[in-house]
C-alpha cells in the first residue's frame, strides 16, 4: 500500500494548485491513502497558515472529494499543528471529522535569539540568526521541544522529526544522543514518526529524519508513516521510492494510516 499523509493546500498561503489536482496526481501515482494536513490556524505567523474562518471550507471540501474519489483513493483529513506551548490553538480545530494531527516544531522560543518572538528556524527569511547562536544548544532546545510535543499527548504523528538540520547547520554532538530522550517520549506517548521526503528538496538533501534516527526509531518499535509534504502538485509523491527503500533497508515492513484518530498498520 502506498501512503502519503502530509500535504498542503493553497490555504496555507505558500502552496500552489487545487486540491483536486493534488488528488488526481496521487491517483496517477497509485497512492492508496492520501492525506491533506493543512497548517492549522494559530494566533501567530498567520501569513503562513490557514485562517480559522477557512476551517469549515477546508474540511467540507476534503470530505466532498473523499466521497467523489472514493472508488480510486482514500482521502484523509488532517492538520499540521505548530507546537508552541504558549500559542497552540487545538480546541479550535478538533472536530469529529479529523483523522489525524501532525505535531511539528517550526519555532524555538529560546531567549538566546535576542528576540521575544519565537524563531522560525526553517524559514529562509530568518537564516541569518544561525550566525549568532550556539548550534549544539539550538539542537538541544529543538529536541526538548519535540519531547514536550510528545508529552502533551495531543498529536498522532511527529512531523519531520529532525527539521532543525534543514540548512545544514549540524551539531558537534552525536545527533542520536541529542534526540534520545525525545524518541523515548515518542515511544511512551504511542506516537508515529513520518518519513518526510521534503528534505530531499532542501539544502540538507535527505529525508527527515536521518537514517541514524530511523534506526533508533526502529529499535524502539515506533511506527512510521510516509509523507511528501507537498506544497505543489509536482511535489506529490516526491522521493517516495527512496523513502520506501530506506525504510525497508532498516527493517520496517508496515506503516500507519488513521481514521478518526485511530491508527492502523498496513504493509507497504
Amino acid at each position: 500500500m502506498r501512503v502519503d499523509l502530509h500535504n498542503h493546500t493553497v490555504l496555507c498561503n505558500h502552496a500552489t494548485g487545487t486540491m483536486q489536482a493534488y488528488i488526481k496526481k496521487a491517483i496517477e501515482l497509485k497512492i492508496d491513502v492520501y492525506g491533506f494536513s493543512e497548517h492549522a490556524p494559530m494566533n501567530f505567523d498567520e501569513k503562513y497558515r490557514m485562517r480559522l474562518e477557512e476551517k469549515e471550507f477546508y474540511e467540507s471540501t476534503i470530505l466532498y472529494f473523499k466521497d467523489k474519489y472514493s472508488k480510486s483513493i482514500d482521502i484523509l483529513l488532517g492538520y499540521e499543528v505548530d507546537f508552541i506551548k504558549s500559542i497552540t490553538m487545538l480546541d479550535e480545530i478538533l472536530t469529529s471529522n479529523v483523522d489525524y494531527l501532525i505535531g511539528s516544531v517550526h519555532f524555538l522560543e529560546s531567549k538566546n535569539n535576542n528576540n521575544d518572538e519565537p524563531w522560525g528556524f526553517d524559514n529562509p527569511e530568518f537564516i541569518g540568526k544561525y550566525q549568532n547562536v550556539n548550534i549544539d544548544k539550538i539542537w538541544e532546545e529543538y529536541f526538548r521541544a519535540i519531547e514536550e510535543l510528545a508529552k502533551s499527548n495531543k498529536f498522532d504523528i511527529v512531523g519531520h522529526l529532525d527539521l532543525i538540520k534543514v540548512f545544514k547547520f549540524l551539531p558537534k554532538k552525536d545527533i542520536r544522543l541529542l534526540a534520545k530522550n525525545a524518541i523515548k517520549q515518542i515511544k511512551k506517548s504511542n506516537m508515529t514518526v513520518e518519513i518526510n521526503a521534503a528534505g530531499f528538496r532542501k539544502p540538507i538533501e535527505e529525508q527527515y529524519p536521518s537514517k541514524e534516527l530511523l534506526e533508533l526509531i526502529y529499535e524502539e518499535n515506533i511506527p512510521i508513516t510516509f509523507s511528501s509534504d507537498a506544497h505543489s502538485v509536482e511535489q506529490v509523491g516526491y522521493g517516495y521510492d527512496k523513502a520506501i527503500k530506506l525504510a525497508k533497508s532498516i527493517g520496517f515492513t508496515k506503516c500507519a494510516i488513521f481514521k478518526s484518530r485511530d491508527r492502523q498498520l498496513v504493509d507497504f
